[in-house]
């Protein structure tokens, strides 16, 4: 089962490079994932995803798409998503994660670059395989996949050459580009609330709390949730508190109680009824399925 690390500000961990290039291509199955899904997370790297088996749901800032086996997203740069299987289909997909500076030279940058990145309205796009933008920009996905696999003579110069080649079928869609400062602060306040509850998740927390951290009120902190994530903050918290626990009952010298004081809860009863509530299953059964069989995929999408 694979961990999917994040820091504490939701900013992906995973290195997005080659031995010498700011770039990554590789598979992921979500329900490999220790989670059973990809948590909510952030980067600086714009992406491009490919479906190659299966359907997923991913949700990009507040919306969420159904995308199929062929299907393509491109998610830019900063903004919040996550992604889970949908009907227990086995989704597997590419990732192609660049850093926006790889994409065109310095010279370039400023003209095409920056103003796509920096667009409000622009937080994912779906790619569709039967436009002929969206096909040439899916089959060069593949081809760097190709090249970052078999390595063959020049491959980093065949890679710059279908970065390009995808990043000019994007904007040749004439997109009309918006800035939108408020969409922005919105963006960073949601960023400082989540962010907060990953420092302080094994603590008490209040509402208050929470609503501080993005400098809002009470009412406008629940509203934000409702509408980025669709849950109330104080509900988010505690799944939050059940996705960590998850780890930790996988260590063979954990014990129950022992997790529930260290994920936030002060009662041993109320942690197993959430943990039984999310999934399906008391902490201790969880404990002995995923200790027995390491390989189990297990999780649930705690944070819709």
């Amino acid at each position: 089962m694979k961990d999917f690390m994040i820091d504490q500000n939701l900013k992906e961990l995973t290195e997005h490079r080659t031995v010498v290039l700011p770039v990554a291509c590789y598979e992921t199955t979500i329900n490999q994932n220790i989670h059973g899904y990809i948590p909510l997370h952030w980067h600086d790297e714009i992406q491009f995803v490919l479906i190659v088996k299966g359907k997923a749901i991913f949700q990009i800032n507040e919306d969420k798409l159904i995308v199929r086996q062929g299907d393509g997203i491109f998610i830019n740069s900063g903004c919040l998503h996550m992604a889970e299987e949908k009907n227990e289909s086995g989704c597997v997909y590419i990732c192609l994660n660049v850093s926006p500076h790889f994409v065109l030279s310095q010279e370039l940058y400023t003209t095409y670059v920056t103003p796509y990145i920096q667009a409000t309205n622009l937080p994912y796009l779906y790619i569709d395989p039967n436009e002929p933008w969206g096909k040439n920009i899916l089959d060069a996905v593949l081809k760097i996949n190709q090249c970052i696999q078999q390595k063959s003579p020049y491959f980093e110069i065949d890679i710059t050459m279908h970065l390009t080649l995808i990043w000019k079928s994007l904007i040749i869609n004439g997109f009309q580009l918006e800035y939108d400062q408020m969409e922005m602060i919105k963006s960073h306040r949601i960023k400082q609330m989540l962010n907060w509850i990953y420092l302080h998740y094994a603590e008490k927390i209040t509402l208050d709390d929470i609503a501080r951290a993005g400098q809002l009120s009470r009412s406008e902190c629940c509203r934000y949730f409702k509408r980025m994530l669709k849950i109330t903050p104080l509900n988010y918290v505690m799944d939050y508190r059940i996705q960590k626990s998850l780890v930790l009952l996988q260590q063979s010298e954990s014990n129950v109680t022992e997790v529930a004081y260290k994920v936030g809860f002060n009662s041993t009863s109320y942690f197993i009824e959430r943990f039984r509530k999310a999934m399906n299953m008391t902490p201790l059964a969880y404990k002995k399925l995923t200790t027995q069989t390491p390989n189990s995929i297990l999780g649930a999408n705690l944070l819709k």
